[in-house]
């Protein structure tokens, strides 16, 4: 009898185990994670944050607690403003209009509405209890009954298409290129967003394989994603999951650049 109900008791710590079988996929490939948070449930463990004052991915993820934290959104290093829009718990906390910088410069100042309609990621909840990602300009309305709880805005798009002009990230003058932001052109390491069969994909591409955006948007296409998008990156670049991975950019010092916001999981 105790034969029998020690076997029932490891069959059932098997099954628990199978059951409590984890949400984060890692795998890592010349250079590159690539990050699946799988499953409904864990939508609800997603949150983005801001901080007041600059800090490093792995400062914002030992304070926190998370289990997953990576590199969100754009900022001003020089007032430590934000130039994305962030939205937490349903409030906008971070509003790129705030920046008195991009007011201060005579071009970005005529471009405004390209940079304040970026790409942003979306957690949105639906009647109240559906939750889903949307990865859309930041001026797109959100569906009727549907409120965003967690949103950070970054860009450009990259699939289905890539709006670097759209976007404020490429300026050109006839067949010239005028101005570049975030080395769209140039091979950086990149922080990237994708969507496919309702699943988040997170792509940490460092500094082992860097790439400019068009070599980005093909590994978009070769992994099948249906929406894709870029948030800060090159420098920026940063992850840390649990104790067992810590990404940061080589460039500077090695101790990670200091950031504005962050996407969580918990």
């Amino acid at each position: 009898m105790k034969k029998l109900l020690l076997i029932l008791f490891v069959c059932i710590l098997s099954m628990n185990f199978a059951l409590a079988k984890e949400d984060i996929d890692i795998t890592y490939n010349d250079g590159i994670y690539h990050i699946v948070l799988k499953g409904e449930k864990i939508k609800k463990k997603i949150k983005v944050y801001a901080s007041q004052s600059l800090m490093t991915n792995e400062e914002a993820h030992k304070a926190s607690g998370a289990k997953l934290t990576v590199n969100a959104g754009f900022f001003d290093p020089e007032n430590q403003k934000s130039v994305s829009y962030v939205t937490m718990d349903s409030h906008t906390y971070e509003d790129p209009m705030l920046n008195e910088n991009l007011y201060k410069n005579t071009f970005l100042r005529k471009n405004l509405d390209k940079i304040l309609n970026r790409t942003e990621f979306r957690i949105v909840e639906c009647d109240r209890k559906e939750f889903k990602y949307e990865m859309v300009p930041h001026n797109t309305p959100v569906d009727f009954a549907c409120d965003v709880k967690y949103a950070v805005q970054g860009g450009p798009l990259i699939l289905p298409q890539l709006r670097l002009e759209e976007e404020l990230f490429l300026v050109k003058d006839g067949e010239t290129i005028v101005r570049e932001s975030s080395s769209v052109l140039h091979k950086v390491a990149r922080t990237v967003l994708g969507l496919k069969d309702g699943e988040l994909h997170i792509l940490i591409i460092t500094d082992e394989h860097p790439m400019d955006m068009y070599e980005v948007q093909d590994l978009c296409k070769k992994l099948g994603f249906e929406r894709a998008m870029g948030l800060d990156g090159g420098s920026s670049t940063s992850m840390n999951y649990k104790n067992k991975y810590s990404v940061i950019s080589t460039k500077g010092d090695g101790a990670g650049r200091q950031l504005k916001s962050f996407i969580m999981v918990y």
